[in-house]
């Protein structure tokens, strides 16, 4: 195998990663609006589109998409507001951890949901910060190239070198 067809393979599954974040963030933008406009959070749709691409990074991203609606609803007129951001906020990563993520990941990626749900979680106790920040496009390039050895074994099970397994 030559390094192009390596960085062929590498290169969409990460663009197929990148493709999944980005739905997932949209996803994400939208249940914060929601959440936000139902709670009456001043400047909701600025806090949503925050929350959205802060889901580009990782680990961190969801936590400073959280510090400026809380904030916002800490100084409104009724500052019980911050606690059901706070609820919102556990309710969306949620739905994102352990919904949003794992099924756009199968659908971009072929990951299985089983895979995007552990992964993280093994790779984050082997190498703490970083097994959890590579865990998702690390799986995108695996399944990538496992695909692309099925398909090539299955192309040379009908090549003349195996006249067995021809019909």
């Amino acid at each position: 195998m030559q390094l192009r067809d390596h960085l062929h393979t590498t290169g969409g599954a990460l663009k197929n990663w990148l493709i999944a974040q980005t739905y997932d963030a949209i996803a994400v933008g939208i249940l914060w609006l929601i959440g936000l406009l139902i709670l009456g959070i001043p400047f909701a749709p600025l806090w949503a589109i925050l929350g959205g691409l802060l889901q580009y990074i990782p680990n961190i991203g969801p936590i400073l998409g959280l510090i400026g609606p809380a904030a916002a609803g800490l100084f409104s007129s009724k500052p019980e507001r911050a606690f059901y951001v706070l609820i919102l906020y556990a309710i969306i990563v949620f739905i994102d951890g352990l919904l949003l993520q794992p099924y756009l990941l199968r659908r971009t990626s072929k990951v299985p949901m089983w895979a995007s749900i552990l992964m993280p979680i093994v790779l984050g106790i082997i190498i703490p910060f970083w097994g959890i920040v590579l865990s998702a496009p690390l799986l995108a390039v695996l399944y990538a190239y496992r695909t692309r050895n099925e398909k090539s074994l299955e192309s040379r099970a009908g090549s003349p070198q195996f006249p067995e397994n021809r019909a």
